[in-house]
């Protein structure tokens, strides 16, 4: 099958291209930059979501797209919302019968401007004119160390009750394949981690793990969005499917001398 992975030069995109190519599809990784270290039997297309320049081409005999892009900056909607619209636009043109979206567990539940961007462009994907599937997934393992290891840099370990269940990329990724090759499915099961912890928990771990002495910083309950993080609003419900190792074996593979 042609594939194409928009954003699969990222964190969760080049995973994916690395499924998708040892399941034997031919991927197309669309991206502004090409990869640093490029995937055997994937060729680079150098696309803007922003613009919209070079999708036409990219897209030219393809059947699925992953969308993998991301943008966690201020200004996050131009790429994520009304850049999967022309993205959308772009596929109808050239007749793709499948478009994949990532999202994340429980994003309608925390109103943080992300999160509200992420809703926004499930809005577009489901409403759009292309046969799709959704899959959303729990915060990824490296998106908690850049977190905690930001902080740590100030010599303090933040301590809260904030609730996360974070996920390996690489079983995230092997879901997105698997939706690929499933075809449009509508909303799929939602994806997390095997363990729930508390941001106290989850930098403790790091903090043993790494050897590191830091100062405990408490994170109180103050503001809807701590509140509903507390309460578990980015952790799987009853019907998710929990995957892969925790954020402690993470770490021991990441930081492994």
């Amino acid at each position: 099958m042609q594939v194409a992975v928009v954003g699969g030069t990222g964190t969760l995109g080049t995973p994916v291209v690395r499924e998708l190519a040892a399941r034997g599809h031919t991927v197309r990784v669309l991206s502004r930059s090409a990869p640093a270290e490029p995937v055997p039997g994937a060729e680079h297309h150098a696309v803007d979501l922003v613009t919209g320049a070079g999708l036409d081409s990219a897209l030219e005999g393809v059947y699925a797209v992953v969308d993998a892009a991301s943008h966690r900056g201020l200004r996050s909607a131009p790429v994520m919302v009304e850049g999967v619209r022309a993205l959308l636009a772009a596929e109808q043109r050239a007749k793709v019968g499948h478009h994949v979206e990532i999202s994340i567990v429980g994003c309608e539940r925390v109103p943080f401007s992300y999160y509200r961007t992420k809703v926004a462009q499930e809005r577009v994907v489901t409403q759009g004119p292309i046969p799709w599937t959704l899959v959303r997934a729990t915060q990824f393992h490296e998106l908690i160390d850049e977190v905690l290891g930001g902080v740590a840099k100030m010599r303090i370990a933040p301590h809260g009750t904030m609730r996360f269940q974070p996920v390996d990329v690489t079983a995230v990724a092997g879901k997105l394949a698997d939706a690929v090759e499933a075809g449009p499915s509508g909303r799929t099961r939602d994806v997390g981690g095997p363990v729930v912890q508390t941001l106290a928990e989850l930098a403790d771990v790091r903090r043993h793990t790494l050897g590191q002495a830091l100062l405990p910083f408490p994170v109180p309950p103050i503001g809807r969005v701590v509140r509903r993080v507390r309460d578990g609003a980015l952790c799987l419900g009853a019907d998710g499917e929990a995957v892969s190792f925790d954020y402690a074996e993470w770490l021991r593979r990441r930081y492994a001398q």
